[in-house]
């Protein structure tokens, strides 16, 4: 008997011990090794059995053997994707085939759950668009521009509240163009197929001009200048001469008078108009005669005087110039200089660069405008040459630049609007104190995962900073996500004539960059990071050195104020072990940023792998960020590394 409850004790021992083992998830090489037997036919791809899946090629972001980011792009693939082996990769973020020769049917991807990007332009691939990835809610950008796609463009993409960036150019689609009217829409490209009827009018479409829709020769509207007929043409109805309308010896007579009175009418009509005309071409002529003998002083350049009206950007004067969009192609918005000048001003703050307004056009269309406190610094060619690379920047977690505006004594930039509005209001309310409430920490993780990606991005243009990173300069998105602004804008900073700085802006300012003369650089940027990281965890903004202050005991610190938090019953932990390995590994990624020493700080892409790992392991110890009043939309970088690399 004895020996039957010791057997019984051991069987349930070792039941135990298997269950309390962690399951083993299968990691992803399977599935691509049989992506690769169908469309490798080249062997292009060096993949092979029993090797780590994280550090095959194409593998962009890899966690535990689970792709999250594959780029398989001018790879010479062939043949068609299988709906089938693409799904098992349902840990997808980012998936790319972008410049290879597939053909057939866009697979369907809706058990890709996760996936946010996906790039198969350039390709041969036809039949429908694919339905299924209106299902995918996180998607923000699909990209199939030149394949052969057919079909409508489906109204259910309205559902992808996220939609960032649409490009659909060199396809054969037919039908009418939904009414998007998602405002997380920033890029949109329909340009060259077979699309037809009227462009709808959403505050969504009205932001993009003709060269978004061009190449559609059924298209109206306008974003393309082209007015929509009615479609109700009344053709007068025949008459047969074998049933006159009047007797037979009345009808040539009355006709004759109605002639005569047709011509006399169109005659006296063209008298008229030729009168019209040149009235106005005098009274015309006499205006550009008086405005020419008040504007020669300007020396042929054009007046831009200072004299903004209140609540407007209005200047007297001819030949202020022109309004100069960056990017070109989708990026070109659809207002012009006049319809800016016209728009109502809001002041919405001031630095030492200048003074930002939320501008509201007479169409409802709103943007942001920097007006630049300096005009004339620097010289025009440099200025011109700097703003084009700034405008060629493109990136989930940048505000873009639009356009830019030059005159004799104005310079204006012009962004997209950002109604969420700032960091530093999220984390400090309305007070101006700078006196917050520290961020949950799966918050912090987020943001500064956001911050980092756009900064890295920043970096991997040669010599490109930013320059004044804090957190009025980083503004909400559509998706709360964190988007940079006010990036490479200290060039324009004239060091002969420059205002003193804030304590607030001077201090997340690394210690060799303090004075404004310094140039530069990026390490000092990974500094403003560390230090915006601190705030994150803190809700105290910098209004002194915090290194110089706290030192080594910047951690202690840290922790005591986020214990006042919790005894006050606000808690921004979870409480948990988890939580509190999370928060030591920011804590330790801001500290390394901190250094006072340039070359002892991590690069940017150092500092996004390691918050990328806390993140993971977050995901993967903890789920108290799904439940969290704290908890950000999990956006993650959404464009393949290629396309982000430097210009």
């Amino acid at each position: 008997m004895e020996r039957s409850y010791v057997f019984v004790f051991l069987c349930v021992s070792v039941l135990c011990l298997i269950l309390s083992q962690p399951a083993r998830s299968e990691d992803d090489s399977q599935p691509l090794l049989a992506l690769k037997s169908s469309i490798d036919v080249l062997h292009k791809l060096p993949w092979r059995q029993g090797t780590d899946v994280c550090t095959w090629a194409g593998v962009r972001d890899c966690f535990n053997g689970r792709v999250r980011k594959l780029v398989l792009e001018h790879s010479n693939l062939t043949g068609s994707l299988d709906s089938k082996i693409l799904n098992r990769l349902n840990q997808l973020r980012v998936l790319s085939f972008k410049g290879n020769s597939l053909s057939g049917q866009v697979p369907d991807l809706s058990a890709l759950i996760n996936l946010k990007s996906i790039f198969l332009s350039s390709n041969n691939f036809s039949g429908e668009f694919p339905s299924s990835l209106a299902l995918l809610h996180r998607v923000k950008v699909i990209v199939l521009s030149q394949n052969h796609i057919s079909g409508d463009i489906p109204a259910s993409l309205l559902n992808l509240r996220r939609l960032y960036i649409l490009y659909l150019e060199d396809n054969a689609f037919t039908g009418s163009i939904p009414r998007f009217n998602q405002t997380s829409l920033r890029y949109l490209n329909v340009s060259n197929n077979r699309l037809s009827g009227e462009i709808p009018v959403t505050a969504a479409l009205i932001r993009f001009n003709a060269s978004s829709f061009s190449g559609n020769a059924g298209l109206c509207g306008e974003s393309i200048h082209q007015p929509c007929k009615n479609g109700s043409v009344s053709l007068a109805p025949s008459i047969s001469p074998s049933h006159p309308l009047v007797p037979g010896g009345t009808a040539p007579a009355s006709n004759r008078a109605k002639l005569v009175k047709i011509i006399g009418g169109c005659v006296g009509g063209v008298v008229f108009i030729v009168v019209c005309m040149v009235v106005v071409w005098a009274i015309c002529r006499k205006r550009k005669t008086r405005g020419g003998a008040a504007g020669s002083g300007g020396g042929g350049g054009g007046d831009g005087g200072d004299s903004n009206k209140e609540g407007g950007f209005a200047w007297e004067g001819e030949g202020l110039g022109k309004l100069v969009f960056c990017g070109g192609g989708d990026r070109e918005m659809s207002y012009s200089l006049e319809d800016l000048l016209k728009a109502s001003a809001e002041t919405l703050g001031r630095g030492i660069i200048g003074s930002t307004y939320k501008a509201v056009m007479e169409s409802g269309f709103i943007v942001t405008v920097k007006r630049l406190k300096d005009a004339r610094y620097p010289g025009l060619e440099e200025f011109r040459a700097h703003i084009h690379v700034l405008g060629r920047l493109t990136h989930p977690n940048l505000v873009p630049l639009r356009a830019y505006f030059q005159a004799k004594e104005e310079r204006l930039l012009v962004y997209d609007y950002f109604p969420n509005g700032s960091l530093f209001s999220l984390i400090h309310g309305s007070k101006t104190s700078g006196g917050g409430k520290p961020l949950h920490w799966t918050s912090c993780l987020k943001i500064a995962e956001d911050l980092a990606t756009g900064l890295l991005y920043i970096h991997q243009n040669p010599g490109m900073t930013h320059g004044n990173l804090k957190s009025s300069n980083v503004l909400l998105g559509s998706d709360f996500e964190s988007c940079l602004t006010d990036y490479g804008l200290s060039t324009f900073l004239n060091p002969e004539s420059m205002d003193e700085p804030s304590a607030t802006s001077l201090f997340y300012r690394a210690p060799e960059c303090r004075n404004f003369q310094r140039s530069l650089t990026q390490p000092a940027d990974v500094y403003s990071f560390g230090v915006l990281v601190l705030e994150l965890l803190t809700g105290k903004t910098p209004f002194q050195d915090l290194v110089q202050t706290y030192g080594s005991d910047i951690p202690r610190w840290v922790r005591s104020v986020r214990e006042e938090e919790t005894e006050s019953g606000d808690d921004p932990a979870s409480g948990n072990e988890a939580s509190e390995e999370k928060l030591q590994a920011l804590l330790n990624i801001a500290m390394a940023c901190v250094s006072l020493v340039p070359e002892n700080r991590p690069t940017m892409r150092e500092v996004l792998k390691m918050i990328k790992d806390a993140r993971g392991e977050a995901h993967v110890s903890s789920n108290s960020s799904d439940h969290s009043p704290g908890r950000w939309s999990d956006t993650v970088q959404s464009f393949p590394r290629e396309e982000h690399q430097s210009i």
